[in-house]
């Protein structure tokens, strides 16, 4: 005969048993967040400027890496009154909209970084706030579609946008790199909210980098490299004491020849911010375009 202490453990076991069995049933039956990103060449970095300066600017930066120009056209691209040029600049090595607005630009305009296309924009917002986000601009119709503007632990702001008619663009030659500039204190929240958005993958997560990346060569830093159907991104974890112009770049742009590209750049007008350097297997150099457009361009080392 069981007595009542042992048929007290039987029950509190099978009570616990049905519990799991239950938690691995909900389980089974929940489907993963679906993927909400297009693929890099939908990407874009978002570059604001005074509008006598887009021309100059344009004609540069593909100089600098060959490719092409949309029609500049004039629209409202925010959901209060606003006008800006508009025209995305499409290249081999990346993509970037330019806006040159004829207005104040209105908050949080400008302080994003990237455009993201998205599938859909229901979804996109939604995942982004589970995933940790917070969504600082809802989601409002533009001229061709839907955007929204959303903020990653840390500090750093993305715009998601959608399409009426989903466009059709060419995949990359090199992929271009999303510069991320976060604290120590926030990194990991950042990286972990990131990964669930994107279904990303670290690739590398590297704790003592030559500081010469960051303009400080006598010492390291974290270097975390994240890859996605966005693209890539390589998040720098510092302390923000970074010296000009550190911290200002957006995206990285990976070219066949270094010397070659920055060569390019300077004779279409744009200026030499970093001497070209080397670490960890590639070549990289800081250049400003005019308009004041800073971006990092690499190549492998030689």
């Amino acid at each position: 005969m069981i007595g009542i202490p042992h048929l007290s453990k039987i029950l509190l076991l099978s009570a616990l048993v049905m519990t799991a069995s239950s938690a691995v049933a909900r389980n089974a039956g929940h489907s993963p967040a679906a993927q909400v990103g297009v693929g890099a060449q939908y990407d874009t970095t978002h570059v604001y400027m005074a509008p006598d300066d887009v021309d100059k600017f344009a004609a540069s930066f593909l100089a600098t890496f060959g490719g092409q120009s949309t029609k500049q056209v004039v629209a409202t691209v925010t959901p209060t009154p606003s006008s800006t040029t508009s025209q995305l600049l499409q290249t081999p090595v990346g993509t970037v909209s330019v806006f040159g607005f004829k207005t104040p630009v209105p908050y949080p305009f400008g302080a994003e970084r990237t455009g993201y296309l998205v599938t859909d924009m229901d979804e996109a917002i939604q995942l982004a706030k589970t995933s940790g986000a917070d969504v600082l601009v809802a989601a409002f119709p533009d001229p061709i579609g839907k955007d929204a503007v959303i903020q990653w632990p840390g500090g750093v702001n993305m715009q998601l946008y959608w399409h009426t008619t989903k466009p059709s663009y060419a995949t990359f030659e090199t992929i271009p790199e999303n510069r991320v500039y976060v604290s120590p204190w926030r990194a990991d929240a950042f990286t972990r909210s990131f990964l669930q958005f994107s279904h990303g993958k670290v690739v590398s997560n590297e704790t003592r980098a030559l500081g010469v990346e960051i303009g400080r060569p006598n010492e390291t830093y974290r270097r975390i490299r994240i890859e996605s159907v966005f693209g890539k991104m390589t998040v720098f974890v510092t302390d923000g004491q970074l010296p000009y112009p550190y911290g200002l770049e957006l995206t990285g742009y990976e070219v066949a020849d270094l010397k070659d590209t920055v060569a390019k750049a300077t004779t279409s007008g744009a200026t030499v911010l970093v001497e070209p350097f080397t670490s960890e297997h590639r070549d990289s150099a800081m250049v400003q375009f005019p308009g004041g457009y800073i971006a990092e361009i690499h190549a492998p080392a030689k």
